[in-house]
């Protein structure tokens, strides 16, 4: 999406080919407006991430897994929205060859305060 945009729609296809980068990289910056910043990211095992600043959804696009969040394990499969506060240990496991998602970092470091 152009920075000068203030709507639009963010293709898949057109972020699926830049993965993976030049670099290696196996993300790829689709979108950043202020604290907002939102991937593609297509996993390769070993999944390892460190904890993260800020809060964060994965938008599982295709593909299914586990995600290891704490000391739990929970499965997830294609349209399943992931959350993950800011802080929490987290990756992927057990997950299948096309896993492709959204990753959308948003907030302040911290991630935002619980609310009833």
């Amino acid at each position: 999406m152009h920075d000068a945009m203030r709507s639009g729609v963010i293709r898949l296809a057109d972020y699926a080919v830049k993965v993976p980068t030049p670099e290696g990289e196996r993300s790829v910056l689709a979108l950043k407006r202020g604290t907002l910043d939102v991937r593609l990211s297509v996993p390769v095992p070993p999944n390892r991430q460190t904890p993260h600043e800020q809060d964060e959804l994965y938008v599982v696009i295709r593909g299914d897994g586990v995600l290891i969040h704490g000391s739990e394990r929970t499965p997830f499969a294609a349209g399943d929205l992931l959350f993950v506060a800011a802080g929490v240990e987290h990756h992927y496991a057990d997950f299948s060859d096309d896993l492709a998602l959204w990753r959308i970092f948003y907030g302040k470091v911290g991630g935002e305060a619980a609310t009833g």
